[in-house]
């Protein structure tokens, strides 16, 4: 009887703990479906796509990561992170913006009146050299003028320039100034439409810029045949050139002869200190010879050489 009562609360006691695990089993099941439903976090990234320390971070989709704003292959979108300037990253879902160019700041603005002076205080002449640089005869320019201890401003075309790039770094290396004598040479641009007019001051100057070299500057311009117009005089004012005149045309380039242009020279040397001579259009070797005769002989009379002003 004994045996019996004992086995009969074991029985209860066995049947009791099983309802009671029964009872647990919902609960446990509940709570591990809550659990597997949370997203999986990652030590040092938060959840919405950077770092707990203030890093950056990649966005992240339902376990699978998304690239630069696309989609990971869990069907969520990453994180719209761009690389700034300095290799941080910029602003979440926008391009960063770049620094700031230090670009070069434009040419300060000159006269528009037309030169005619000269830089050189008391006694001097400016010599002028135009249409070039031609093969040949620009080289020999050059030679007398080293010779004679002379400067002069060459007023080149911008064709030529482009086509003789070396021509023109051998101006600048010999100490010489440079003028823009416009793009093609048209004695009647004057008569064209401002939008050539400009083209043609504007294209010029980059053309001799780009042939000289960096940083070598273009400091005057001089309209082909003196085709000068109030706003081609502006367009090259408001880019540092100042239009250059003359005052003593030696007409060299019809090759009147090497006396007529010497004596030309001497003749109107009193209108005022602008010579203007060509190293190109032709064969040069009247003003190659004339110059060989009028620089000693303008350094006896006691002027000096200087360049046109500026401003």
């Amino acid at each position: 009887m004994a045996r019996l009562t004992a086995r009969r609360r074991h029985l209860t006691m066995t049947v009791v703990s099983v309802l009671l695990l029964a009872a647990t089993i919902p609960g446990c099941v509940a709570m591990a479906t809550e659990d597997s439903g949370k997203p999986e976090r990652t030590q040092g990234m938060s959840p919405s796509g950077s770092g707990t320390d203030g890093s950056s971070g990649t966005g992240r989709g339902s376990g699978t990561i998304g690239t630069g704003g696309g989609s990971g292959t869990g069907g969520s979108p990453g994180a719209a992170w761009s690389v700034g300037v300095d290799g941080k990253p910029g602003v979440s879902g926008t391009p960063s913006s770049p620094l700031p160019s230090s670009s070069p700041s434009p040419p300060e603005r000159v006269s528009a009146e037309l030169t005619h002076g000269s830089e050189s205080p008391g006694k001097a002449v400016n010599l002028t050299i135009d249409d070039g640089p031609e093969p040949g005869w620009t080289v020999k320019v050059l030679d007398v003028l080293r010779k004679n201890g002379a400067t002069a401003t060459f007023c080149i075309i911008g064709s030529r320039a482009k086509e003789y790039p070396a021509l023109v770094k051998k101006v600048v290396a010999a100490g010489h100034r440079l003028c823009d004598h416009s793009v093609d040479h048209n004695v009647a641009m004057d008569k064209r439409s401002e939008s050539y007019q400009r083209q043609q001051v504007l294209d010029a100057r980059k053309m001799i810029e780009d042939a000289a070299g960096a940083g070598v500057k273009v400091p005057y311009y001089r309209a082909p045949g003196g085709a000068f117009t109030p706003y081609s005089r502006e367009v090259a004012a408001s880019h540092g050139m100042r239009p250059l005149g003359w005052n003593v045309d030696t007409r060299d380039w019809q090759n009147p002869g090497t006396d007529k242009i010497v004596a030309t020279v001497k003749r109107e040397l009193h209108e005022g200190p602008t010579i203007l001579f060509h190293d190109g259009g032709g064969n040069r070797g009247q003003t190659v010879a004339a110059l060989e005769e009028l620089l000693p002989w303008l350094k006896e009379q006691g002027y000096a050489f200087g360049y046109p002003t500026i401003r």
